[in-house]
This record gives C-alpha cells, structure tokens and sequence, in this order.
C-alpha cells in the first residue's frame, strides 16, 4: 500500500475548491459523469485506430444510490486507469489528462469528442462527499488501484481486486449534502446536465409491461418485466446532419427539450459549422407577438453534449436570446468550473456567424414562400426589429426579408414600400411620406381619414417601433414616417387641391382667442379648413415630440435624455365645421366654454385620453345636456 500526500501548489485547496471555486455545488454530478464519458471515448478514439487491443462493445455510465450506506457510486466502462496514472492525473491538481491526451493524439482525436478542460473537475466530488474513492482497472494488462481521500492533501493508494475494465467512483455524502441521496434530487441533476451525453447513463430500473399474448384465457395476467432505466438521448438532433433530419425530428427534439412547451415553434434554423470554429446547435423560432418582455434564457449551451448553462449572453446575439434551442460548442472559453464565459475572439466570431446565419435562413425563409413568411410576421417580428437596432451586420441584411405590413394586411419589403408610394405620398421636399398606425383600434377615425384621401396606412404596433423608425429615417434621407395622429397629415402631405376657409382671417384670429381661454395649456391650438364633414375638433400629437416620448418610455430616456417628457397636444380645429361658428358667434361666455369643453371631451375621448374625474364630469354633464 502507498501512502503520501497530494502534490497541490495551496496548502489547503480543498476548502477553496468547496467554497469558491465551483459556484454551485450541484454540477459535482456533471463533473463526474463528464470524466467518465471521456474515460469511454478516449478508449472507443484508441480502439478505432488500433492502440488498445481490447473490444469496445456498449459502454455505458452507471449512476447508484447506497442510501443506507449514504454513498453515491459513479461507474463507468472507459479506459480506466493505472495506480501510476492516479498518480499522475488524480494527485496533481490541475493536470489535465484531457488536455495530455488531446495534445499526444491531437491529429487522429479532433473529433473524438472528449470533454475535459481541466484537471480539477474530479475534486467537484469534495463540495459534496465527506470521502472520496476510485476503484479503476485499466484497459492495459496491469492491476486495479484504490484509492482514498478522506478531503485532506493526506491519501491511500493500494491494489484492488477490480476485474472488469473503468472506474468506479464513490462519493461517501457528507451530512450537509444529503439530499444527494435522494432518487428525485439524482435524476433532477442528470436530467438538467447529462440528457445529451453521448455515452448511455443508466440511472436504476423500470418496469415494461408486456402485451397479452393473442391466445391468452380471459384470466390472464399480463406479465411485467424489470429493465435498465437509460436517461439520456446520446445522439440528439443536433449531432445529425440536417438532411437525415425531417422537420417532425426537428419538432420531436423540441418537445424533448422543452416537454412542458406545448405550442409548435413556427420554424427552425439548424447550426453546422466546423471552421473557423467548431459549432452545432439547433435555434426555434416560437410564437413571440410584440411583447419584450418575454421570458429569456431559453437557450441551452452545451460543451460536447455536456449541458453548461442557459445564459448564452455573449455567444448568441442579445436579440435571438427570445429564441429557443440548443448550442454546443467545444471551442467556447469557459472559467474552471463552467459557470461562466471567458473573454475571447473566438465568442464574438460565434456570435457573428450566428447572426448571418439566421439571416440567411430568414431570407431563404421569405425566398421560398412569402406567403407563409408573412402569416408569421406577427410572431416575430419583435425578434427582427430588436436584432435591426441592436446589430447592425443583422441589420446590413434584413432589408430582403424584414416586412412592413398595411392596416389592410399587406405587407410590404422597404424596397417595395418606395415604390408603392412614390406617386401620392410625396411631401414639398420631395420626401416620401409613410403613414402609421400604432394601434388599429385607438387611430381608427385617423385611419379612416387618410384611407378617404388615398393614403397607404402602415399598422407598426412593435414597443420599439419609434426607435427603429429613427434608424431607418438615418439610413434613408428620402424617407419620413408619420403617425396618423400626428401633426395632421395634410400639413405634410403635397395635395393639389386646398379647402377654402369659411371664415377671414379676423374671423380666425377671433375664434382662436375664444378657445385659448378654455383650452389647457398642454394643446396648441391650430385653425385648418377642412372639409365640412370632417370632424370640428381632432387631436393630433407633434411627431418629433410623441416619437421622443415614447423612445424614452421603451428604454431610450438616457440615450436622449428626455426621461419625463411632458404631454403635449395640437388641437386641430376645423373653421368650416358648424361647430367652429357657433363658438365664434355665442356671445354668452358660460354657453361658449360649455361647447368648447364639450367639444374637446369627445375629441379626447375618440383618443381615449379622457379619464378619472374628467371622464366622470363628461358623462354627466352629456347626460344633463340630453334630458
């Protein structure tokens, strides 16, 4: 038996290993199993170009619960070790075994998937286990070793009996970490890190019952047999080449990955690329709408199948982390304990290419059926519109697919948009004018209006859409966009005809003076001759004032530093409406601010700004006014 003490650079490491350097103590089982799938694939790498001379076969990693014994033993099948090599890779912390053998067979192993980084993922075991064991036969023709720590740098090593090739390790729980001995606490952990592990995990038994036999007498009993339990898809979608994969593969791995997601992604977009880096991985789009603050962290980062996080900030562009799916890259730098991105080229290359791909797929998308594309524009089109702000090579590219869709629901690419309104959406500086609408419902007597003049109407209902325009009107100096409740469009928009005013200019002077008296000071008052029909009051908001307002109430208040704007109304008052020369003409000055308070409570009601104690002495006072 030898005895001696292991060879660490820090008097005491494994306090620091139990409290600082591994976050959270639960990924001691990723850790573990880890290290046996590298000790299977390095043998099945070593098999395949004829160094070890034994038979492969079906490995599989075993993980038991001794509850009454309170030990937890992880088995596996690889290439095991010798006592010489515990020696080396288990006494000298921070020498990656890993690495040696990736670096030894660094031509013939690039793709031999092994996972290990760093040589002190085994002494995870310490945050949980009060004693360590490994009992491990090498594939070599040497004898088995035990070995044993009981947490200090003092350790046994001696000859064991093990006749089967791999190594057992025994973790023997400590008090504080009991719950490491419960079924349902195991299989969390397995089914949270290890589900894609590309070796088989088996985790106890399960019962299959078997179907009744066709001749079986009306008494029969159907009989139940006791089967390994296997926890884990070794080969998940991502690993596969696209075209072995239907698109009911693509929607049966999503529902594995997401079991408690019942609604279908609208579609997906399939990562392959082994140059400059390596990276796989699967993206879906879900059903988003317009809403931001949809839940995150719904991508899984995996390292050669080896779950790593849900915050993938950093590698996916900030824009797709709305998205859902998987990403598994073994060229992503992580600190010692996974828990965390490294600072590196190599993530904003990932996060680039990701980019470009998903446009090119959202093209191709568009490309091929445009109809399609377009019934799903409202569910995504938030993803689209946030990566057009936030990345401009996304950006560079989403004038060919990014759609800006009519209250009549036509849509229109930017391209198309210009054309379309080329010839009657002009304004005197020779600007094409685009009309919107944010809210169908709320602008609908607005709507009405320009569609009565000829006017094409965007409905543009994204919380970011102010923003974006902004964007666009910078990169398009031919452009303007205009809410249709905004400065009244025919301030903006060339007509050949104008509508004579009824009154003279004295008239006006006369009749503007009257409603300045009544009208709060938060409205400017402008006098328009309009058609007779149109309505005698309408509210309309400055366009630069409302679109600064609502980029600081989305997140741009410290960008332009206009975090509490005031409201600020133009009341358009129409000088051909009966109304118009009724105020003028009342001389009693209680009957005058009566029309005019009444006047301005509808016209703040058709744009829903009429509440509280105003909205209650509307109601009776028109109540008064009809009895």
């Amino acid at each position: 038996m030898a005895t001696g003490q292991i060879n660490v650079s820090v008097e005491n490491i494994f306090p620091l290993i139990k409290k600082f350097l591994y976050s959270d103590h639960e990924i001691f089982l990723r850790e573990l199993i880890s290290n046996g799938t590298d000790a299977t694939l390095k043998l099945k790498h070593l098999t395949s170009i004829g160094e070890a001379k034994v038979e492969y076969g079906n490995p599989i990693l075993e993980v038991k619960i001794d509850k009454e014994g309170k030990k937890l033993h992880i088995i596996d099948q690889g290439l095991g070790m010798t006592a010489d090599e515990v020696e080396k890779y288990i006494n000298q912390i921070a020498f990656s075994g890993a690495e040696e053998f990736l670096e030894k067979y660094k031509d013939s192993a690039k793709d031999s998937g092994i996972i290990g980084h760093f040589g002190l993922g085994f002494y995870s075991a310490f945050m949980v286990a009060s004693k360590v064991e490994i009992i491990t036969k090498s594939y070599k023709n040497e004898p088995a070793a035990h070995w044993i720590c009981d947490g200090s740098p003092e350790f046994t090593l001696e000859p064991a009996d093990k006749t089967t090739r791999g190594t057992e390790i025994i973790l023997h729980i400590a008090e504080d970490s009991l719950e490491f001995l419960e079924e349902f606490k195991i299989r969390e952990l397995l089914n949270r890190y290890n589900k894609f592990m590309p070796v088989p995990i088996k985790f106890g038994t399960k019962t299959e019952t078997l179907p009744k036999p066709e001749d079986a007498p009306e008494d029969y009993v159907n009989e139940t047999i006791e089967l390994d339990n296997f926890i884990n898809n070794p080969n998940p979608a991502w690993t596969k080449q696209p075209t072995e994969l239907s698109d009911e593969d693509y929607k049966n791995f999503y529902r594995e990955v997401y079991p408690m997601q019942f609604e279908e992604p609208l579609f997906h977009i399939h990562l392959n690329v082994d140059y400059p880096f390596n990276l796989t991985g699967i993206l879906y789009f879900p059903k988003l709408g317009s809403d931001l603050q949809i839940q995150k962290d719904k991508i899984q980062l995996y390292q050669n199948q080896v779950y790593v996080t849900d915050n993938v900030e950093g590698i996916v562009p900030e824009f797709l982390t709305m998205l859902k799916g998987v990403i598994d890259s073994p060229d992503i730098p992580l600190n010692v304990s996974r828990s965390g991105l490294q600072a590196d080229g190599a993530v904003k290359k990932i996060s680039n290419y990701i980019t470009r791909k998903v446009a090119d797929k959202l093209k191709s998308l568009f490309t091929e059926n445009r109809q399609d594309f377009e019934q799903k524009w409202n569910d995504i089109k938030v993803v689209l519109e946030y990566g057009m702000l936030s990345e401009e090579k996304f950006y560079e590219k989403a004038g060919a697919f990014v759609l800006y869709p009519t209250v009549d629901d036509k849509y229109f690419t930017l391209d198309e948009l210009k054309e379309n309104l080329k010839e009657n959406q002009t304004d005197k500086d020779g600007k094409l004018v685009v009309l919107y609408a944010g809210n169908k419902e709320a602008q609908h007597s607005y709507i009405e209006i320009a569609k009565e003049k000829g006017y094409e109407v965007l409905l543009l209902d994204s919380p970011i859409i102010s923003h974006l325009i902004q964007k666009i009107e910078g990169d398009n100096k031919d452009l303007t966009f205009v809410r249709v409740d905004s400065d009244h469009i025919d301030n903006l928009i060339k007509k050949e005809e104008t509508t004579i005013s009824k009154l003279s200019d004295t008239e006006k002077e006369s009749l503007k003076t009257s409603l300045e008296t009544y009208i709060p000071k938060a409205y400017t008052v402008q006098l328009e001759a309009l058609d007779s029909n149109a309505a005698p009051f309408i509210i309309t908001q400055p366009e630069f004032m409302r679109r600064m307002k609502e980029m600081s109430q989305s997140g741009g208040g410290g960008m332009f530093g206009m975090g509490n704007m005031p409201e600020m109304y133009n009341l358009v008052v129409n000088t051909n409406s009966d109304l118009a020369s009724n105020i003028l003409n009342t001389e009693d000055k209680t009957t005058q601010e009566g029309l005019v308070r009444q006047a301005l409570d509808l016209a703040k009601l058709s744009q829903n700004l009429l509440k509280g104690e105003e909205l209650t002495a509307f109601v009776k006072r028109s109540f008064d006014l009809i009895k």
